[in-house]
């Protein structure tokens, strides 16, 4: 009895231990029934950074080829008033009316005061250079002009010059047009056979551009103008009824096209201002030779130039699309060229004549060639 009394207490124990395992076993289980299994997301892609857009290089190729243009127009119509101030056939006309040669007992009066007007037309084009892919351009205009003899030997002359040009770059899907007005002076000396000639010319223009894009054209609108002046000195040389006129020209010339913003289409781009500054000589030659027939005077005349542009400024042009920045390099001319030409000038009466020219530029990677018809009525 007494050892069923003493394992009573141990038997109690091990069973308490028991019940406690039991229910500790029994809340873990139940705990592990209810536990939330982990969720199976799937991983997170985050976006790649957007990447900044910047214009393209070629955007602005119409703009270059506006300011190329004016140029073009300023330079041609300033040599237009050089000639014209130096053509052989006025020098000889003015010692002698009916042409240096006829017999002064058929010559006319003098006739101080001169009015003319011209029409022409002008093609041109220019090869890629740099991120300019090229260009091809048309050019119509009218010429109107007064001039008058206002002292012995000084002749003075204003003129008027009014043109339309279509540009067209069809490589970058891009076209402009320029409508220009030019004023311009002339004025030239004669001293034996010396003839010194000044001319100066200023002209402002509008220009529209279009640029295709994935939405539509992308449109602009902006000014440009132009500033010219050439010195030039030549010396009569006469050959019976031929002459060769040797001379020897300075010119200058300054262009500049207003910042502008596009409107319209995918990734309209902003331009800043644009300026293309350029000093030149040209040493040539005029030959001629003239005619009277029926007392009316049939003049030939041929000429060539050769061109040296001794210093060109052709800025850059900044291109922005938002807050990012290209600069375009303008378009420059060859350091050496040549220009030719030739005219024929018929006289329908002793104070009426009538006039065709041909004028040619010729440079690595441009030409252009400008024909003329014009009408001179002298009183």
């Amino acid at each position: 009895m007494k050892l069923a009394s003493r394992s009573t207490p141990v038997m109690y124990r091990a069973r308490l231990a028991a019940v406690t395992v039991a229910l500790c076993l029994a809340s873990s289980v139940a705990h592990a029934q209810f536990l939330v299994p982990p969720a199976n997301n799937p991983p997170v892609n985050n976006p790649p950074a957007q990447q900044p857009v910047f214009p393209n290089v070629t955007d602005m190729n119409s703009r270059l080829a506006a300011t190329s243009a004016l140029t073009d127009l300023g330079t041609n119509f300033l040599r237009r008033l050089g000639n014209h101030a130096t053509w052989g056939f006025n020098t000889a006309a003015n010692s002698n009316p009916s042409g240096a040669g006829a017999s002064q007992s058929t010559a006319p009066a003098t006739f101080p005061v001169r009015a003319w007007v011209e029409v022409y037309g002008l093609t041109s084009r220019t090869g890629a250079q740099g991120t300019f892919v090229g260009d091809k351009r048309e050019t119509v205009g009218g010429v109107a002009g007064f001039g008058a003899t206002i002292a012995p030997n000084l002749s003075v002359g204003i003129w008027v010059d009014q043109s339309h040009t279509g540009i067209d770059v069809p490589l970058a899907a891009q076209s402009a047009k320029l409508d220009l007005t030019q004023v311009g002076v002339n004025a030239s000396y004669t001293v034996g056979e010396w003839t010194l000639a000044a001319a100066g010319v200023h002209g402002f223009g509008n220009i529209t551009g279009r640029r295709a894009t994935a939405l539509g054209f992308a449109n602009s609108g902006y000014n440009g103008y132009v500033d010219a002046a050439l010195a030039e000195l030549s010396y009569y040389w006469s050959i019976g009824q031929g002459r060769v006129v040797p001379k020897a020209s300075f010119e200058y010339l300054r262009a500049v096209t207003d910042a502008f913003a596009e409107f319209g289409g995918s990734n309209p781009v902003s331009a800043g201002q644009a300026t293309a500054e350029r000093t030149r000589v040209l040493i040539g030659a005029e030959v001629g030779h003239y005619w009277i027939v029926d007392r009316r005077v049939i003049d030939i005349s041929a000429y060539g130039k050769f061109v040296d542009n001794l210093h060109q400024n052709i800025s850059s042009v900044q291109v922005s699309l938002g807050t990012n920045t290209i600069a375009v390099q303008g378009v420059r001319e060859s350091r050496y060229g040549a220009d030719a030409g030739a005219s024929l000038s018929v006289g329908l009466t002793n104070a009426i004549r009538m006039y065709l020219s041909y004028d040619g530029k010729f440079r690595n990677g441009f030409e252009s060639h400008q024909g003329l018809l014009g009408f001179e009525v002298k009183w």
